[in-house]
């Protein structure tokens, strides 16, 4: 069953718009949603919701260079782990334990991109879809398949046990109990810096 955007009138929006995004560590997911003639994205953190008026991948490769690499090079570190190279996840920013993965090619229209530390729990739900459980205890239903999703979550999971691996074998015991220890999700620094930047896009 293919996948469908998500239509929404202007008028009727309640999330803030930004200009500008990266995901972080309060970031729970990334879908595209459509506006007239353009793609924006719908974006799900811990305590509130937001809309760009950039693409879903454009947004994670943004990510990327903001946290020092590119996503070339996040992607080539996915193949380098495991030997995944379709629908690969990546490693954002580890110290912070930033992992996503994407439901479909990244270059899809379609794609939507998933931060599997802040998901509690997920299960099937009708129409082929998938009923996600995050940690903040909000329940949402996606349009993607439920073994689309287990995979997916699967494959990011093996990722991040190989780069684990990776630095204990080099010894790097700092950064290994960085990227382990108890964090408290709580409101990012991005959300609070663009909240007073709202601004209303003007789709073609």
């Amino acid at each position: 069953m293919k996948q469908k955007l998500i239509p929404k009138e202007l008028g009727s929006l309640k999330q803030k718009i930004i200009e500008e995004y990266e995901a972080n560590s309060c970031t729970m997911s990334i879908q595209p949603v459509e506006y007239g003639s353009k793609i924006y994205s719908l974006i799900y953190e811990t305590d509130g919701e937001f809309l760009s008026p950039f693409k879903p991948f454009e947004i994670i490769k943004h990510s990327c260079e903001f946290y020092g690499s590119d996503y070339q090079s996040r992607r080539r570190l996915t193949k380098d782990l495991t030997n995944f190279t379709r629908k690969a996840p990546l490693v954002v920013e580890p110290i912070n334990d930033i992992f996503f993965f994407p439901t479909a090619s990244p270059e899809s229209s379609v794609c939507m991109w998933f931060s599997p530390s802040l998901i509690e729990n997920y299960w099937p739900a009708p129409g082929v879809k998938t009923k996600v459980l995050f940690l903040n205890k909000q329940t949402l239903l996606f349009d993607v398949p439920y073994i689309t999703f287990n995979k997916q979550m699967e494959r990011t999971s093996h990722v991040k046990t190989r780069y684990l691996q990776r630095l204990e074998r080099k010894g790097n015991k700092k950064t290994f109990y960085l990227i382990n220890k108890p964090k408290v999700v709580k409101a990012s620094e991005t959300q609070r810096e663009y909240t007073n930047h709202i601004k209303t896009p003007n789709p073609k």
